[in-house]
């Protein structure tokens, strides 16, 4: 579930119309928190704009990170804001059923949707990497596609359903909205949003582990120590004939960019899972074993699972030289 805001917070809903006095940390952290919402949206995009005026990003796998693209500034857009506005309200809705309603379920879809997208992305590496033959242009376009339209489905299908019954989102007697905490709706939407990823993801990365490892390890064992230093670097004879092994610009080119490609998707993974871990935990905490995470960190958990829309496209455009260059032509073209 996506984004089961920090809205748990009764006490501060009971206790009283006063508003909480201005301090020097809640202005730093007001201050701080828009930031990341200007930045989340205006890097995010930046990636938009950079695939849709580059023929060469109109392919795979950049359709994938467009949609996560989307996702992120959805989230920027649509759900940060408003979560602002929450937690400077004291974590009390004035904003009226409808406008909770609408925040709650782009809060899940959003989010819901940025999560499968990093799983996709991962996906799509993993079989680039250890089935590069097999899995071709055509191939991988036909798979990604069907991967972006699951991943807007299945967190469409996780978001609409508070709408139809499943538990309530808002409480206008108690001034919350939060998304539904039926325990059943609860376990269902955490785990269709998170934990079914997260196990995705990092059986995919250990599997990529696993065939970087095989790959180093029978490189090191078919190696050819050359016999003079003089010998040219790109063809190497051994002493005993006739064997003749010969190393293409093409092979180390493409293991450098498998190594880059893995080390992208295992930060991506990384980085994903210490944003939303400690959320979806306090999520599933609370239905299953009776435990009130406190306020204070239900909004420190929500704003840390936020913050991956904002590091998704820096990790994934940092590895990318393509994404390099075509971020300095569209800025100098700009000029």
């Amino acid at each position: 579930q996506m984004h089961f805001l920090p809205s748990s917070n009764h006490s501060a809903v009971h206790s009283g119309s006063r508003s909480a006095p201005v301090t020097v940390f809640s202005v730093l952290t007001f201050t701080l928190l828009a930031m990341l919402v200007v930045a989340t949206f205006v890097w995010n995009v930046l990636v938009l704009a950079t695939i849709l005026r580059v023929r060469t990003f109109h392919r795979v796998p950049h359709n994938l990170v467009a949609s996560m693209a989307m996702s992120d500034v959805m989230v920027a857009a649509l759900v940060m804001p408003l979560s602002l506005v929450h937690e400077l309200s004291g974590q009390r809705w004035r904003l009226g059923r409808a406008l909770c309603l609408l925040w709650v379920s782009c809060d899940v879809l959003c989010c819901t949707a940025s999560i499968w997208n990093v799983m996709a992305i991962a996906l799509d590496r993993y079989w680039s990497i250890t089935r590069h033959l097999e899995y071709t242009l055509k191939t991988r376009k036909r798979i990604s596609n069907v991967m972006i339209a699951l991943t807007w489905m299945l967190s469409a299908i996780i978001s609409l359903a508070p709408l139809f019954g499943w538990g309530e989102t808002y409480s206008e007697e108690n001034m919350a909205c939060q998304v539904s905490q039926e325990p059943s709706y609860t376990i269902f939407s955490t785990f269709g949003a998170f934990y079914l990823p997260l196990g995705v993801v990092l059986f995919v990365y250990w599997k990529i582990y696993k065939a970087a490892k095989f790959r180093i390890g029978s490189r090191k064992s078919n190696s050819i120590i050359p016999v003079t230093e003089n010998v040219e670097p790109q063809v190497v004879f051994a002493l005993h004939p006739p064997t003749v092994t010969f190393q293409a610009d093409s092979e180390t080119w493409r293991e450098q960019k498998e190594r880059r490609a893995a080390l992208m998707v295992g930060i991506l993974i990384g980085v994903f899972v210490l944003c939303w871990i400690p959320f979806f935990l306090a999520e599933l905490a609370t239905p299953l074993f009776s435990c009130q995470v406190p306020p204070f960190w239900k909004s420190v958990f929500l704003w840390l699972g936020y913050s991956n829309s904002f590091f998704n496209p820096l990790i994934y455009t940092a590895f990318n030289k393509n994404y390099n260059d075509a971020f300095r032509n569209l800025f100098s073209r700009q000029r």
